[in-house]
């Protein structure tokens, strides 16, 4: 069993190798491929790689270029196709999904792997006329944010691809940063622990140098990145869900407070169905309005939110909070109050 289990898996091992080799006139170094099988689960050497590549090329048509730097191995010129099975309804569809939704949150060595997948599930679902089924759904969903909508900031290729990778691999990554404001970059050796997407802005969540507090980057002001081969250094009681759950993404400082406002029923029919907080309670007030009460992270994010009803929302407590609020609405009233008349 054990034999089987051993022979089984360098068989799948050399499909991913094979799989992972560019056809003439593009080709790829031993080390490359080395960490496309990392990505996919096998931890080997690159002797290993490279006597696998030596003996891969014995039955198939791979030819290795040790004439110019940088070295690397190929499919020969007019070898036939290495193709993919074709996919079904349902996996074409997934694929196109994920490259319409998850392509900014995946690694590049990820996304290098998954696009003959993409190319081949786009082709498979193009066509003209009338679809049913599962090929139809493309035309019959969409992801909108429930917020003003607005244009992504640009993040350099490479910046991205160097993070992803990085991030996957757990290794360090060397970075010029430019904080907002400041025309000056920084230099940083970070530690990634996580990339979240917040609306149309892409953090990377990380510690800096031998640091343990984790700080929140914005891949956008990365202005250059290099992976190094030290590994992480990871804080040990680091989650990703709980470190989220402290309102650090909605720019707080992980402090939370009781709420209790008062809201017109119009502007409370969807906290019945998607409640603010595990223990919301919400109870009438009169014929036209309800009281919340809920514990929820006291971040600036949750001032936005209260803002926006304008009118329909009353804070009535913490005081701090009921106080922020009319502060702000009172400049604002004077702002407009100084507006000439239309």
């Amino acid at each position: 069993m054990g034999s089987n289990k051993s022979a089984g898996d360098t068989l799948l091992r050399q499909w991913h190798m094979l799989r992972a080799i560019p056809r003439y006139p593009g080709k790829i170094e031993a080390s490359a491929v080395q960490t496309k099988l990392e990505v996919a689960g096998y931890e080997v050497s690159k002797r290993t790689v490279e006597r696998d590549l030596v003996e891969l090329s014995t039955v198939f048509p791979l030819v290795s270029d040790n004439r110019n730097r940088p070295f690397g191995w190929s499919w020969m010129k007019g070898a036939p196709a290495f193709d993919l099975p074709n996919l079904s309804n349902q996996e074409a569809l997934a694929f196109v999904m994920i490259e319409t939704y998850l392509k900014p949150l995946l690694p590049h060595v990820l996304l290098g792997q998954l696009a003959p997948y993409f190319s081949l599930a786009r082709q498979h679902l193009k066509g003209e006329g009338p679809k049913r089924g599962s090929l139809s759904w493309m035309g019959k969903i969409a992801a909108l944010q429930p917020t003003q909508s607005l244009i992504p900031p640009r993040i350099a290729p490479l910046v991205q691809s160097v993070v992803t990778d990085a991030l996957l691999l757990d290794r360090q990554v060397q970075v010029k940063y430019r904080r907002r404001g400041e025309t000056a970059t920084k230099d940083y050796t970070l530690n990634p622990l996580a990339l979240v997407q917040r609306g149309p802005v892409t953090y990377f969540l990380a510690t800096v140098f031998d640091y343990q507090d984790v700080l929140m980057f914005s891949l956008h002001r990365v202005q250059h990145a290099t992976m190094l081969e030290t590994p992480v250094k990871r804080p040990k009681d680091f989650d990703l869900d709980r470190h989220l759950a402290t309102g650090m993404l909605d720019f707080g400082i992980g402090k939370q407070i009781r709420l209790t406002a008062i809201f017109k029923n119009e502007s409370a029919i969807h906290l019945y169905e998607s409640p603010l907080a595990p223990d919301q309670q919400l109870a009438p007030v009169d014929d036209n309005s309800v009281r919340l009460e809920a514990t929820v992270n006291d971040t600036p994010q949750l001032q936005w939110w209260l803002l926006a009803f304008g009118d329909n929302v009353e804070v009535v407590a913490p005081k701090e909070l009921r106080k922020k609020l009319a502060g702000i609405a009172a400049v604002m009233a004077a702002a407009y109050a100084r507006l000439p008349d239309a």
